[in-house]
């Protein structure tokens, strides 16, 4: 790479850019971490600004701050988004605008997976939308005429000159540029935009000077992006203790982000650091001991000796907490007679490499990209980040090696529904609107059927707080589909795990029952009833009448009380403070979805009760200890209420 090819500034490096490939720019950038906000914006600037000219970009998982609604939310959010991220954080302006349904006409962007929720209902994003598997993605990109591709590297000096690591992206770079060659066609200008923060990893995601053409070292690089830290619930710790008794000692593991992933860590951490308080819970939950009787042919109730190998599409802050906890250790090596003697137990321990953790791309806490680093430093072969080729499917020349690396192997996915013949609903609603996208799910429930000894579990909330007060997410059926049901396989909810595998409709109709709110069990066996599918004499056991929040609050107050089911299982971004309001921000908005919620919102704003602790402080920091205006007044008293009856 020559000297004139590198830039510190980043209007200069953009300028470059778009006179070197013209008119139209043709544009792939990773999704999540690995995308160059402040290249993107100022590209997008220029193209913005000249109507001759056009943007198309194509990529995924745009991440953007939250944007707080005026009132109590704004008055929380805004300082610790400031704090969090940082006051220079920069979002890609792109994305912002979709979610304006403000894109100028001369710019389009396919996204095929996007932050959850963030753009439903916007046009533009809704219909440039592309539904894809991941492993699907660099194969169609090969024929966009792709002409510049844009990523966030780690550098680093040696001694054979400068060395680039794709570090949170190797994802479907090496693979779109790999496919861009067979097919024969030209190769996109690739530029390197180098982060200082981001962690340098060797193996797969390592690639030599040569492998970009431009390099962009911004004078200052805001902070990388990091996900606060989510407090989970008992219900979704319930799921958690459940789905935990599924997975096999010397197993693989694959799983997602989000709280219910967080809730099946903790049980994980609970079942290796406290088995007997672990099993107590598990018992408490499932008093017949449906889950249990699973476990003994499906996963375990013992600790973990062997250890857990991490092949996950995703690298989150999850697998950091089993590492630390000796849970993931089991290794693999990307050699068939290697693997297949370790399998056999005959692999001397001392054998050097193999790592403990594949993954396509990482997301999570500053803490998360702290911890990659050291263990690359303390040990390089440990984490492997690799193309997605290499984690979601088994096809190719790695098929045999990569079945044995992932025997035993468990996947766990989220879901926003499930029918109950056993299809999942991931993705997007029965009016077309997407949610976020299908990603790595279909093929991971895919793999778990192709594997020997895999397992697909999908993790589901039994119901949901809908428009009218609490919704099923179990249904008769549903106008979309993510996961078909000839698929089906574990479904886990807060109540238990239903095995689909193998199943009649009539047995698998009984089984997701079984894991039902109980104010929804009768409603749902009738219409199964009504449509010929469920036996005409079945009867609901009494014992599936105790599921209800309530019992399963009473099942795990002996952990809770000894602090084993802490809100914020990993630490938490909020102050003490803030975790307060939190709960109280939280008790007014379940108030504001119903009639009778904001009935009894009214009744507190009436009779806000008597002052509680820390509610000084609080005020305080939510600038209305001396409110002037009328409007502040109100919302000071609306705190005021919520704050005494939230704890």
């Amino acid at each position: 790479m020559s000297p004139q090819l590198r830039f510190t500034d980043t209007d200069a490096c953009a300028r470059h850019l778009a006179e070197r490939l013209g008119a139209h720019l043709r544009v792939a950038a990773p999704l999540g971490l690995g995308k160059p906000h402040g290249l993107l914006n100022a590209l997008y600037r220029l193209v913005a600004a000249d109507a001759a000219r056009s943007l198309t970009l194509y990529t995924a998982l745009s991440l953007t701050r939250p944007r707080p609604r005026p009132g109590l939310e704004a008055r929380f959010l805004q300082p610790f988004l400031d704090r969090h991220f940082g006051a220079d954080c920069e979002d890609p302006a792109y994305a912002l605008d979709m979610a304006r349904d403000a894109l100028p006409g001369n710019v389009a962007v396919h996204e095929f997976y996007l932050q959850s929720g963030a753009l439903l209902h916007a046009g533009r994003a809704q219909r440039d939308y592309i539904s894809q598997n991941y492993t699907h993605v660099a194969r169609d990109l090969v024929v966009q005429d792709i002409n510049l591709l844009v990523q966030l590297v780690a550098r680093r000096e040696t001694a054979d000159g400068a060395r680039y690591s794709l570090s949170c992206n190797p994802d479907l770079t090496l693979d779109f540029l790999r496919r861009t060659e067979q097919a024969g066609m030209p190769r996109p200008l690739c530029v390197a935009v180098v982060h200082p923060e981001l962690p340098y990893l060797s193996g797969h995601a390592q690639v030599p000077e040569r492998f970009f053409d431009v390099e962009l070292a911004p004078a200052h690089s805001p902070r990388l992006f990091a996900l606060p830290r989510q407090p989970v619930e008992p219900t979704e710790y319930a799921l958690g203790l459940h789905a935990s008794a599924l997975v096999r000692d010397g197993g693989c593991l694959q799983i997602g982000i989000g709280a219910l992933s967080d809730a099946l860590v903790k049980a994980l951490l609970l079942r290796q650091q406290d088995n007997a308080a672990w099993r107590e819970g598990l018992r408490a939950l499932d008093a017949e001991g449906a889950t249990q009787a699973l476990a003994g042919h499906v996963g375990g109730l013992e600790t973990f000796a062997a250890g857990l190998y991490g092949a996950s599409e995703m690298v989150m802050d999850g697998f950091m907490h089993l590492a630390r906890a000796g849970i993931l250790k089991r290794r693999s090596w990307d050699n068939l007679a290697l693997e297949r003697a370790a399998a056999a137990g005959r692999l001397h321990p001392d054998t050097p490499g193999g790592h403990w953790l594949r993954g396509a791309f990482f997301l999570g806490t500053r803490e998360l990209y702290e911890w990659i680093a050291a263990t690359e430093a303390a040990d390089p072969d440990a984490i492997d980040m690799c193309p997605v080729s290499n984690v979601n499917q088994l096809y190719g020349d790695h098929q045999a090696l990569a079945a044995l690396q992932r025997r035993g192997a468990r996947f766990f996915n989220t879901c926003m529904m499930a029918t109950l013949l056993g299809a999942a609903v991931s993705d997007a609603l029965d009016d077309g609107q997407v949610v976020s996208g299908v990603g790595g799910q279909y093929n991971f429930v895919a793999m778990a059927h192709e594997l020997p000894d895999g397992r697909s579990a999908l993790l589901l909330r039994a119901t949901r707080q809908g428009r009218h007060g609490v919704e099923t997410n179990i249904r008769w059926n549903y106008g979309h589909t993510t996961i078909p049901r000839h698929l089906r396989d574990l479904v886990v909810t807060e109540y238990g795990v239903a095995d689909l595998r193998g199943k009649s409709d009539g047995e698998c109709i009984e089984a997701m029952l079984s894991v039902c709110d109980a104010r929804f069990l009768d409603a749902l066996a009738a219409e199964a009833k009504a449509h010929g599918k469920l036996a005409p004499d079945f009867r609901v056991p009494e014992a599936w009448r105790r599921h209800r929040p309530e019992c399963l609050r009473e099942a795990l107050r002996p952990l809770a009380e000894r602090g084993l089911l802490p809100a914020f299982p990993f630490g938490s971004d909020f102050t003490e403070v803030e975790r307060r309001l939190l709960q109280a921000l939280e008790w007014l908005e379940r108030r504001g979805g119903s009639w009778r919620g904001r009935a009894a919102l009214l009744g507190a704003l009436l009779r806000p009760g008597e002052p509680a602790g820390s509610e000084a402080e609080a005020l305080q920091r939510m600038d209305l200890a001396q409110p002037a205006r009328l409007a502040d007044r109100l919302q000071r008293r609306l705190l005021q209420a919520a704050l005494r009856r939230a704890g």
